[in-house]
């Protein structure tokens, strides 16, 4: 059972971040405008979005979950730490959609490395 809910939640969490490469990687309107916003336009975009990609293929990948798990936590921090202090929760009247998605992620990715803190290298032994 647990190992079940453990997948559905790895692969919940890759598919959410896939899903929005094709906003990053294609300049859609609104990704340009919120990384112009917070002064990342283009490079920021791009980069993050394919830190986003590797974090998704790790999660996958079951010897790299921690560190897919631990990356995305990483990613969406600063995604949320972007929508308190600059962007705000809601973006283009967005309803705060972008915010709340983060926000699962993040809760997500959290449970995810949890589950796997007895396979985190130097530390994970000790748990």
């Amino acid at each position: 059972m647990k190992i079940t809910v453990q997948l559905l939640l790895r692969i919940t969490v890759a598919i959410l971040l896939v899903q929005t490469l094709r906003f990053k990687f294609t300049a859609h309107p609104e990704s340009v405008y919120i990384f112009s916003k917070i002064g990342m336009e283009p490079y920021g975009r791009v980069g993050i979005g394919i830190f986003e990609l590797i974090a998704a293929i790790l999660l996958l990948v079951p010897k790299t979950v921690w560190a897919g798990a631990l990356l995305t936590l990483g990613i969406i921090s600063g995604a949320l730490l972007m929508h308190i202090t600059i962007l705000g929760i809601e973006v283009n009247e967005d309803g705060g959609l972008l915010f709340y998605m983060a926000l699962l992620i993040f809760v997500l990715s959290l449970a995810i490395l949890w589950m796997n803190r007895k396979n985190l290298p130097f530390i994970g032994k000790k748990l």
